[in-house]
């Protein structure tokens, strides 16, 4: 008994209530930290597992997919053994890839007619707000443009055209004759 009392000295006095929380809270906090991971991980894989199930069950030759590098293509083929499935991207082109490059199939999907929008004219109402950008019919497009600084008067150069001339590197067969 002296063994276990010099191991845990507070054996021998009894514990208040509420001293038993504030000495393990961290203790109590860490496993709840622990205990919400994983939940979120159990339910994460589960998700998980039932996209990938319902990607497979979509997986059959003729649907439209798209791989994990953005290819899109008409699926043709999947051959289970080797874990390939084979795309044709364009008429004649076809890819062959590991199966789980196939990110998703894509589901055709109806398009709504498209309504006649008609572009509402904006009300112009005295004072401009600010910043908002004012296009006024007196100014005139000259003075909305920066001036272009004079260029340098071309008759100089005109006047003395500017010739280079090389000289060919002696060869040997121009010295042999």
């Amino acid at each position: 008994m002296s063994f276990l009392t010099t191991l845990l000295p507070a054996a021998d006095k009894p514990a208040a209530s509420g001293d038993f929380f504030s000495q393990n809270f961290l203790t109590i906090a860490l496993v709840a930290v622990l205990a919400i991971m994983v939940i979120f991980m159990v339910r994460n894989s589960r998700k998980r597992k039932r996209d990938a199930e319902e990607l497979k069950n979509k997986f059959v030759p003729g649907v439209e997919v798209m791989t994990q590098h953005g290819i899109y293509g008409t699926l043709i083929s999947v051959d289970d053994e080797k874990n390939e499935a084979i795309i044709e991207t364009t008429p004649g082109t076809r890819l062959r890839v590991h199966r789980q490059t196939v990110a998703r199939v894509i589901e055709p999907q109806d398009v709504a007619p498209e309504q006649d929008v008609v572009a509402e004219e904006p009300v112009v109402t005295g004072e401009p707000e600010y910043g908002e950008r004012i296009d006024s019919d007196e100014t005139p497009d000259a003075a909305a443009k920066p001036a272009r600084a004079p260029r340098a008067s071309s008759s100089s150069a005109a006047a003395k055209p500017r010739t280079t001339t090389r000289k060919k590197p002696a060869s040997d067969s121009d010295a042999a004759e």
